[in-house]
Order: structure tokens, then C-alpha cells, then sequence
């Protein structure tokens, strides 16, 4: 009897039954055929198609086993960050979704007897976070995608940014509540009881007005004259009051001079970028991939390629090497030697090394070229500029 059409009623029913999971004793991993029934996988093990991957199993037993651990790892880990990301979630639910697909490597193939064993083989690698539990083990995935790991430095900068900003607006006001204060606590007022001497005498009271900074300003200067016949001692709120306008002007300005430093900040730090790769600038070789003989080594970089790979050639042997930025940092000089500023707001601008706060891990530098010629630049970081040959 032939084989039956593929729209036809048979061919259709066995195709219903193959899809799904069958019985794990009756799959091939080496031929990865799964069999239906008990009959079926004999036929199969019986067939020449299976006996020639037998002797070729036969001949490295241990090159296939590794071919499907490394497999089995792999579409773990993927379904495992594809589907709950950096969730902790239970290594089963996991396994039993890895599982629902037909063509998936079986574990008993591979180098791992349980999914215990698997579990703790991907934490001791350091692949992800696993615990254990009462319930039993949780997995959870380290994403290492470079972009994410910048995402996140970007975001935790950021939020330190704004809470340093915050701390100084904090600062700022209690020193001007202390400023107010001067020290000193308010004076109690005290009553005495009024006798009059003469009772044919009239009763003069001193009376004085305190008015706020705003409504003075609309009385003007004329209205707040004092009399002619008044004391000195008449004249001492209205000294305080000026004593009082003029540090809030000063706060004022200090709330000025606060503001525009925080823009000038935000500005510079929009101005960076992640390549600094300059030509005709010194740089150190810091990757130890490449042996003693470069590690720690200076070089000029002659030539950027993609922003972030750089043709440098070594100062002292002359050879010359394909880096990427990562395998490279900036060199320091000695105070007076001329440098190249790599990133912020004076990139590409060459500049004299006026000295190094080793505190602050930054510089203080003399622009040399540009329309800024001569402006001198404080806090500039180690990794923002470098020393030109």
C-alpha cells in the first residue's frame, strides 16, 4: 500500500498524533526521531540509518555530549531571558516550558543528570542568580548586554546628579535660615504698667512701623522719612531693614549664580559621548589578551576607524596594533605639557596641563586653542583629556 496523500484522512490523523510530547523512552537523541510506540522505536533501532550514528557516536562519545550540553545551555538561557528577563523565577517552570517544544534536547543526553545538578552548574559558572528554597530552586538571569550595563550606570548617575543637587539646595537654605538668625534667640517682650505724672501732661508713644520689602518699595523712600525731632534710636529698625534687604539680594544672587551652574552641568553632560578616540594623541595599552610584550605599553593612535577602534602605533617598538577602546585609556602628563580634551564641552580642543587634584581624580587646564584661547578650565576628569606626542 502507498504512502497515503498529504490532505488525506490518514496522513492528516498521523500528523495530529506526532504533534505534542511522546514518551521519553521511546525517542533517539542521536538520530532525534521520536517514535510513537514501543514497535516502533525497535524498527528504528534496528535500522541501518541508526546503526551507522552509533559507531560514529562510538568513535567520541565525549564530542557529542558536549555538542548537546553546550546546545541545552544555550536554548535554556535564551528562553530563560526571553521570556522572564531578569525575574526570579522557579528553574521547573522554566524546564517545563523548555520542554513543550517537540525538537528540544533531552537532558538525559547531556552531561547533567537532574535539573538540580544543571541549576547549580549555572551558578557556579556565574551564568545567573540561583537560591534555594523550601520550594525549591529559583533561577534568575544576569543580563550582560553592554547597552543595558550603560542604560543602567546612565540612570544610576543620574539619580546620584540630582540627589547631590538636592543635598546643596538643602544646605543652601539652612545657611541662609542661620544667616537670618545671627545667632541670636528673639527678645521676650516686656510689659510695665502706664503712670502718668502730670495728669495735665500729654502721653507721647513712640510708634514705629515695620513694613514688609515689598510694601516699603511701593511707599518709597519719601514716605518712610523719619521726623526731624526723632532719636537715634528711631532710626535703627529702618537700618535693620536695609541690613535685611541687602542679604536677600545677596541669597538671591546666590540662587542665580546656583542655577546657572546646575545649567552649565546639564550642558556638559549633554555634550558627552561614549567615543573619545582622538587621533595624533597618546594613549596605554590596558588589555593583557595581547601578552607582556603590549600590556602597559604607550602609543600614538595614528588612525580611528568606527569611532571606537583605533590604528595605534607603540613609542617605543614601533609596531603597529587594531584596538578597541576598551582596551585603551588616557595618558596623564606632567604639569605644562599640552593635552587634547576627549569629551564634554571643549572637545577636540587642545589645551596646557596647569596642575592635578589627585582627590578628585580631575585637572585644572588652559585652553591654547579656539576662541576661547587662554580660558582656564577647573575639574576636567582624568578620562576627558590626554597628552598629545
Amino acid at each position: 500500500m502507498g504512502k497515503a496523500d498529504f490532505l488525506s484522512p490518514k496522513a492528516i490523523g498521523n500528523r495530529i498524533k506526532s504533534k505534542g510530547l511522546q514518551k521519553l523512552r521511546w525517542y533517539c537523541q542521536m538520530c532525534q526521531k521520536q517514535c510513537r510506540d514501543e514497535n516502533g522505536f525497535k524498527c528504528h533501532c534496528m535500522a541501518e540509518s541508526h546503526q551507522r550514528q552509533l559507531l560514529l557516536a562510538s568513535e567520541d562519545p565525549n564530542q557529542f555530549m558536549d555538542y548537546f550540553s553546550d546546545e541545552f545551555k544555550r536554548d535554556f538561557l535564551e528562553l530563560l531571558r526571553r521570556r522572564f528577563g531578569t525575574k526570579r523565577v522557579h528553574n521547573n517552570i522554566v524546564y517545563n516550558e523548555y520542554i513543550s517544544h517537540r525538537e528540544h534536547v533531552h537532558m538525559n543526553s547531556t552531561q547533567w543528570e537532574t535539573l538540580t545538578d544543571f541549576t547549580k552548574w549555572v551558578g557556579k559558572e556565574g551564568l545567573a542568580k540561583v537560591d534555594e528554597t523550601p520550594k525549591g530552586w529559583y533561577i534568575q538571569y544576569i543580563d550582560r548586554d553592554p547597552e543595558t550595563i550603560r542604560r543602567q550606570e546612565e540612570l544610576e548617575r543620574k539619580k546620584k546628579q540630582d540627589l547631590d543637587d538636592e543635598e546643596r539646595g538643602a544646605k543652601f537654605i539652612e545657611e541662609q535660615v542661620r544667616r537670618g538668625k545671627d545667632g541670636r534667640e528673639p527678645e521676650a517682650p516686656t510689659f510695665t504698667e502706664l503712670i502718668r505724672e502730670n495728669e495735665e501732661e500729654k502721653s507721647n508713644f513712640p510708634v514705629t512701623l515695620n513694613l514688609s520689602p515689598s510694601l516699603s518699595s511701593l511707599l518709597g523712600a519719601s514716605a518712610l522719612k523719619a521726623p526731624a525731632g526723632a532719636t537715634a534710636k528711631r532710626k535703627e529698625p529702618s537700618s535693620a531693614s536695609e541690613s535685611r534687604e541687602k542679604k536677600k539680594k545677596s541669597a538671591l544672587e546666590e540662587i542665580i549664580e546656583m542655577e546657572e551652574r546646575k545649567k552649565k552641568k546639564q550642558m556638559s553632560a549633554s555634550a558627552r559621548t561614549e567615543n573619545w578616540l582622538q587621533p595624533n594623541i597618546v594613549v596605554k595599552i590596558v588589555t593583557k589578551k595581547l601578552g607582556e610584550k603590549y600590556h602597559k605599553k604607550k602609543a600614538v593612535i595614528q588612525e580611528v576607524r568606527d569611532q571606537y577602534t583605533a590604528v595605534v602605533k607603540l613609542v617605543i617598538s614601533g609596531d603597529k596594533l587594531k584596538l578597541d577602546q576598551s582596551h585603551l585609556e588616557t595618558v596623564i602628563p606632567a604639569p605644562g605639557k599640552r593635552v587634547m580634551i576627549l569629551n564634554g564641552e571643549y572637545r577636540d580642543t587642545e589645551a596646557v596641563l596647569e596642575g592635578i587634584d589627585e582627590k578628585k581624580f580631575s585637572a585644572t587646564l588652559t585652553l591654547d586653542s579656539g576662541r576661547l584661547k587662554g580660558k582656564r578650565v577647573e575639574g576636567v576628569a582624568y578620562e576627558d583629556f590626554s597628552k598629545m606626542p
